[in-house]
């Protein structure tokens, strides 16, 4: 599960430089509408790696993979 979070954090993040890069990359070449249909697509991917991310750990949490470790209640 843990190789799972690792890999699903690091593409997020990687979705996230995209669209950093789309948006930053300054070349008027290209076009606005081009470079705004990038960045949409790497947001996009980012939200949807992001929801599978949290349905993946509540769906752990539920079938007894993972268990919460936080502080012990009083």
């Amino acid at each position: 599960m843990k190789a799972l979070v690792w890999i699903a954090f690091a593409g997020i993040v990687a979705s996230l430089a995209s669209a950093l890069v789309a948006m930053m990359r300054g070349d008027s070449s290209s076009g606005d509408a081009r470079r705004s249909k990038r960045m949409a697509r790497a947001l996009t991917v980012r939200i949807g790696l992001s929801v599978l991310l949290f349905l993946a750990l509540l769906l752990s949490h539920w079938m007894g993979w993972i268990q919460p470790t936080g502080l012990p209640l009083r």
